[in-house]
């Protein structure tokens, strides 16, 4: 099978890195692809926001089947261009990405489909949690337990110039839970958790995520099918009747209150950072199973988790997420490989053959261990070799996890 991965980031060099190894894989190609990538997959420089270009380039290659990374290509319909032409897409069409691209529509087919999420308020009042409506790059969300913060949290979604939404601020831990879905029916992949603040406890400003882990200690197999049922299914089946089917990974947000599991916010694709922890546990040719879910057949796709854990550690630029780093010089990523871990790269670029800094998440660095506080070690221990001007990264990524923490989607 000859793939286009589309898409240059953390993400889909994670997602590069596992495609490689798929037994159905012929050819792997990307558009526009990394420094990482281009070690995996022969990259083009097309953008991933170029849907005449990419359909172009698959008919070009003959290519089997496109995985779309990115939400803003996705959101922005470039599968909506691809699927008319013949070409297999794994992404959903730009009015069932809706479900990521306006958090308006998403409580709306929430309510329609009866899952349980946090109550919208007609009054923005602290305690409250203010969402930018559309694409925010992870940084639309504001918590908001005072009059300043409220305050603050107003500005800066106005000044996204797109709506916004008010919801309760809801208590306890996140989990994010993925399925892979045909439009009809979905699989599950093991839930992980991220880490959306800049800063160590969960400080700071919200992120697209500064690490990541799997499994989540307490939900395993069982729990991932429930929230099948209690989130995902329903979710397909409104789609479904709205004329939208969602064929893609759906990625729901969810916080697990003492009342039960709570959607926060939907994605309409693989996570990031959660898919560099998520991948190396899977077991299983993911490029098949994509390309069953792009033609409308999940029946009888398996894919299983691995034993052990995978720990996700960001190293982002200085200044990150309110600015970036370009053009400064990466040393280490060879010395953390060979402690071995997987370095992705999130944000790089090559000036001649020098790797350098090109964007605000840097690289991911993914330490694997038979627990989870094995794989935190190996995960810091490969950061600890990587540097360039004004790394920074969190340095409690999974702590209270690998220190025997653990969740439940029904607290006490």
């Amino acid at each position: 099978m000859r793939a286009l991965l589309v898409g240059s980031g953390g993400r889909e060099h994670a997602l590069a890195w596992k495609l490689a190894q798929a037994p159905s894989l012929t050819e792997l190609h990307a558009a526009p692809g990394s420094p990482g990538i281009a070690r995996l997959a022969e990259c083009h420089p097309i953008r991933a926001e170029d849907p005449e270009g990419l359909l172009a380039l698959a008919h070009a290659l003959d290519i089997d089947l496109v995985v779309i990374g990115p939400e803003a290509p996705l959101v922005g319909g470039v599968a909506d261009v691809l699927r008319p032409a013949g070409i297999a897409v794994f992404g959903p069409s730009g009015a069932a990405a809706a479900i990521e691209g306006s958090k308006a529509f998403a409580k709306d087919v929430l309510a329609a489909a009866g899952v349980p999420t946090a109550t919208q308020l007609a009054v923005a009042r602290p305690p409250c949690v203010v969402k930018a409506d559309g694409l925010a790059a992870g940084k639309g969300v504001h918590l908001c337990r005072s009059d300043a913060e409220l305050d603050s949290a107003l500005k800066a979604v106005t000044t996204l110039g797109g709506g916004f939404i008010v919801e309760e601020l809801l208590e306890g831990p996140e989990v994010s839970s993925f399925a892979i879905c045909d439009g009809s029916d979905a699989i599950a992949l093991a839930p992980a958790q991220d880490f959306k603040r800049a800063y160590d406890g969960d400080r700071g400003p919200n992120t697209g995520g500064m690490g990541s882990y799997a499994p989540v200690p307490g939900v395993g197999a069982d729990a991932s099918e429930e929230l099948l049922e209690l989130v995902h299914r329903p979710v397909l089946a409104e789609l479904g009747r709205r004329g939208t089917p969602f064929v893609g990974l759906l990625f729901a947000g969810l916080m697990l209150t003492p009342a039960g599991p709570r959607v926060l916010e939907f994605n309409c694709r693989f996570g990031d950072p959660e898919t560099q922890s998520l991948l190396p546990l899977l077991e299983g040719d993911l490029l098949a199973a994509l390309a069953a879910a792009a033609g409308g057949e999940l029946a009888g796709i398996r894919l299983e988790t691995l034993p052990g854990a995978a720990v996700t550690v960001v190293l982002a630029a200085a200044t990150y997420p309110e600015g970036v780093d370009r053009g400064s010089a990466i040393a280490g990523v060879d010395e953390a490989e060979s402690e071995g871990a997987l370095v992705f790269h999130a944000g790089t670029a090559l000036q001649g053959d020098r790797l350098v800094t090109n964007g605000g998440r840097i690289l991911d660095v993914t330490g694997l261990g038979e627990t989870l506080a094995d794989a935190r070690a190996a995960a810091y221990a490969a950061a600890d070799r990587i540097a360039f001007d004004g790394a920074r990264r969190r340095d409690d990524i999974a702590r209270d996890a690998a220190g025997g923490r653990t969740v439940s989607l029904h607290p006490a």
